[in-house]
C-alpha cells in the first residue's frame, strides 16, 4: 500500500495495470453519481410516500449496478481517482440508508443493523489509524466486494417479502440467506482490513525505531 491517499495505478481484474486518471465526466463516474442519487430517492419512496414497489425497483437497480461502473471503467480505461472514491461511497450509503430505513419500518431487526454498524465503526477506526501514519485507504478486497454484493442483493428481496402478501416465505428465506452470508463476509473482510492495517503500523514503527537507532 502506498503512503499517499490516492494510488497512481492499481492492478485490474485481468492482471494488467490500469492507470488512474483525474477525469471527472466519465461514463463510470456518471453511473456512480446516478447510484448516489438513488439513495435519497429510495428513502423518499420508502419512508415518506410508502411506495414500496417503486422502492424495490430503486434498490434492485442500485444493487445490481454495483459492479457496472467498475467494469466499464476498466473496460474503457476510464479508471479515475474520483471513481475509486464514488464506488465504495455509493455502496456504503446504500447499505447504511437501507438498514436504517428497514429498521425504522421493522423490515429487519435492530440487532442485524447494529452488527453491520459495528463493523463500519471498526473499519473507520482502522482508517483513522492508517491516516495517522500517512497511509490511504486499503484496496477493496474481493471478500468485501462479495459481502457488499450479497447485502445489496438481499435488501430488495427482503423488502419484497415484507411488501407483497404471500411472498414472505420464499422471498424471506432467500433474502435472509443472502443477508446473513453478507453479514458474515462483511465482518471477515473487516477483520482482514484490521490485520492489514496492524501489519502496516507495526512495520512503520519498526522502521522508525531502526532509523532512530
Amino acid at each position: 500500500m502506498s503512503r499517499r491517499p490516492a494510488r497512481a495505478e492499481h492492478p485490474s481484474s485481468g492482471g494488467t495495470t490500469a492507470v488512474v486518471g483525474d477525469q471527472v465526466l466519465t461514463l463510470p463516474n456518471m453511473i456512480s453519481f446516478a447510484r448516489l442519487i438513488g439513495v435519497p430517492l429510495f428513502l423518499y419512496l420508502f419512508l415518506v410516500v410508502h411506495a414500496d414497489v417503486a422502492a424495490i425497483v430503486v434498490l434492485a437497480i442500485g444493487g445490481t449496478s454495483d459492479w457496472v461502473d467498475g467494469w466499464i471503467a476498466r473496460r474503457l480505461q476510464q479508471v479515475s481517482r474520483l471513481g475509486e472514491l464514488l464506488d465504495p461511497l455509493a455502496d456504503r450509503l446504500y447499505i447504511l440508508a437501507t438498514l436504517l430505513a428497514f429498521t425504522a419500518r421493522e423490515v429487519v431487526p435492530w440487532q442485524f443493523t447494529a452488527a453491520l454498524l459495528a463493523r463500519e465503526l471498526l473499519l473507520l477506526g482502522s482508517l483513522a489509524v492508517l491516516r495517522r501514519y500517512g497511509y490511504g485507504p486499503p484496496p477493496v478486497h474481493y471478500v468485501g466486494k462479495t459481502a457488499t454484493f450479497l447485502l445489496l442483493a438481499a435488501f430488495p428481496i427482503l423488502l419484497l417479502a415484507a411488501a407483497v402478501p404471500g411472498g414472505a416465505t420464499v422471498a424471506g428465506a432467500i433474502g435472509w440467506g443472502l443477508a446473513w452470508w453478507g453479514l458474515v463476509l462483511y465482518w471477515v473482510a473487516g477483520a482482514m482490513y484490521v490485520v492489514q492495517a496492524n501489519r502496516l503500523v507495526r512495520a512503520m514503527r519498526t522502521r522508525s525505531g531502526g532509523a532512530a537507532a
